[in-house]
């Protein structure tokens, strides 16, 4: 489990992270989401002893990380894939981690078989490829068998067969009972492996619960229906609270009423429907819904084509 108490970091004037509290527990994944520069690594840091706090705790499995006599064993951590020495073969590199800690040369095999690394296990790592340096950072993270789980951007460079094995991989880690803490800007991926969502702004939480939760809070469900009595669907279902819009394709969209309700009332009006769904908000709606005023690097808006560029 790892638990966040006024967990704060100040760089001069500059609040990074402003006093968060959040828990996250074992049984599920889940998933740090903000834009950058939200605070989401240097939380990350903070928890696992790399960065000191300016003020308040983080603890993982009851301890601060500095305290664990074991930490590998208790925390496996991946917050930067190219941290591997470069001239050492992945085999050579986790070996040599694994003797920190009296780990022996067989789970060395094991999490290379694991990371899908066994054909070039005795390959120096600088000739790696990003996809390659994040399945040895998450092997290096697995090392010591432990039950809580820290990945920032573990996708990041996989290809398809890669992100589908690191899903397949956290999913079963979760269902182990582990606790997983997973960061990425990937949002359809992190809607296939999250459970639970904690959504940080300019150092503040801006959203802490179950997924499903987080998505209905943030976003707005329609029914969208389609029907040739559009005057008299609009009429049946009309109040104050509803809004109806009229779509490009001749369908309409109904804001604040339920497909439930519309059926009802569309039966009683005599309408007949020859399409009715409820169109639920994605994590990428809810999330930019949720970030709209905390984002600290937004582009302006611009012609794409210079001046005096030909069109």
């Amino acid at each position: 489990m790892i638990r966040v108490r006024s967990l704060t970091k100040r760089y001069g004037k500059k609040v990074a992270v402003g006093g968060i509290d959040f828990t996250v527990e074992p049984g599920k994944v889940t998933g740090f989401l903000g834009p950058n520069g939200a605070g989401k690594s240097t939380t990350m840091r903070m928890i696992v002893g790399l960065d000191r706090p300016t003020g308040g705790v983080a603890e993982v499995n009851g301890r601060a990380y500095r305290d664990l006599p074991a930490p590998l064993h208790e925390a496996g951590v991946l917050l930067d894939a190219r941290a591997a020495h470069r001239r050492r073969t992945a085999y050579k590199h986790l070996l040599a981690i694994a003797a920190t800690h009296g780990i022996a040369t067989t789970r060395v095999h094991e999490v290379i078989e694991t990371a899908g690394l066994t054909s070039v296990a005795d390959q120096r790592v600088g000739g790696f490829s990003l996809g390659m340096g994040q399945r040895l950072g998450i092997a290096t993270a697995l090392l010591g068998d432990p039950p809580t789980i820290i990945l920032d951007e573990p996708v990041n460079g996989l290809d398809p067969d890669g992100i589908l094995w690191i899903r397949a991989l956290l999913r079963r880690l979760a269902a182990e009972g582990r606790t997983v803490l997973l960061s990425s800007h990937l949002m359809s991926e992190m809607m296939q492996t999250a459970d639970h969502l904690i959504v940080i702004g300019q150092g503040r939480i801006l959203a802490d619960g179950p997924m499903h939760e987080v998505v209905a809070n943030a976003t707005r469900s329609a029914v969208r229906a389609r029907t040739p009595q559009v005057a008299e669907l609009i009429s049946a279902v009309a109040t104050a609270e509803i809004t109806v819009t009229s779509l490009p394709d001749g369908a309409i969209e109904i804001v604040g009423a339920s497909a439930e309700r519309v059926a009802t009332q569309a039966a009683a009006a005599g309408v007949v429907l020859h399409e009715l769904t409820t169109v639920a908000g994605s994590l990428e709606d809810a999330y930019l819904a949720l970030t709209a005023h905390d984002t600290e690097y937004r582009a302006a808006s611009a012609d794409p084509m210079p001046k005096g560029a030909g069109r």
